[in-house]
């Protein structure tokens, strides 16, 4: 399948030229090409940002949401619908920030969702603050005198969780993001890829040359079902390390233990509603 299924035509992009959602948008669709999922079974879901743009710029069915929001609707979108590829995807004031708490309690649930976090250690839509990623000392219009605080580790959080899929990508190498993307979407679970992706307008200190010296790629040496050293990779300081860093495909999934699937495997959203009972709920209600 060629990749330009997935294309717009000519649309306006709201990105700033070398922005790292290009990159990303490209390899996603890329990904998306090789696995044979088409916009009819793709549904991408998005919260606020400029990463949160990337549904608008691809054929699929969408569903954007409110700031920090997008988990819970994917989670919904896929449990009524097992059959569906959901997307969850944003940026990292969206994900790790506003939506901190849905980002906690999806990993737990475990949906079959896969979760796309555009991580450019900065606010870029809102013009540069902080994000909970960005680095200590790093200085904004916000904060004067630098970031005071430790940036928000997601690799470590997800592995302390036992999330079932934990990777990092990196926006300046496009063939081995398209990899990781192919094999968090493939994994039956919830899925985090983290992309290190400069914003090139806002954020002056992580750039595609700071990135390249600062990450390295984990070798076959590396064991991802080793829940205990992978959580050391992700502690790691000096350098930070790009690859699938856990994964733990014995997890079941959120959709598979709910009680709608026991003696009926077909998708929720399918089914006729069975008026009696819900009349007999309506009618007892306060009895």
């Amino acid at each position: 399948m060629e990749s330009n299924i997935f294309d717009m035509g000519k649309i306006d992009i709201a990105w700033c030229p070398g922005c790292g959602n290009f990159a990303i948008l490209k390899a996603l669709k890329a990904a998306l090409a090789e696995l044979e999922i088409t916009p009819h079974n793709l549904v991408m879901v998005s919260g606020i940002g400029q990463a949160a743009k990337i549904p608008h710029y691809l054929r699929a069915n969408v569903f954007n949401g409110l700031h920090g929001r997008a988990l819970p609707p994917a989670t919904a979108i896929k449990a009524v619908n097992p059959d569906l590829t959901v997307i969850a995807e944003s940026g990292d004031g969206d994900m790790y920030g506003e939506g901190g708490n849905h980002l906690i309690n999806t990993m737990r649930r475990n949906p079959d969702i896969t979760n796309i976090v555009h991580n450019n250690m900065v606010y870029g839509l809102t013009k540069g603050q902080a994000s909970p990623t960005s680095r200590m000392g790093f200085k904004t219009p916000v904060q004067v005198r630098g970031v005071a605080i430790e940036p928000f580790n997601p690799i470590a959080l997800g592995i302390a969780l036992d999330a079932s899929f934990v990777a990092r990508a990196f926006a300046g190498d496009f063939e081995q993001m398209k990899e990781i993307l192919i094999k968090a979407i493939s994994h039956h679970g919830y899925a985090l890829v983290d992309i290190l992706q400069p914003c090139v307008s806002f954020n002056k200190l992580n750039t595609y040359e700071w990135f390249k010296t600062h990450t390295y790629y984990l070798d076959n040496a590396h064991d991802p079902t080793d829940r205990t050293a992978a959580f050391g990779v992700a502690l790691e300081e000096n350098k930070m390390a790009l690859g699938v860093i856990y994964q733990n495909s014995e997890r079941a999934c959120f959709e598979t233990t709910t009680t709608v699937y026991e003696d009926n495997k077909g998708p929720f959203c399918n089914r006729k509603p069975n008026l009696e009972k819900l009349n007999d709920l309506i009618t007892s209600k306060g009895r």
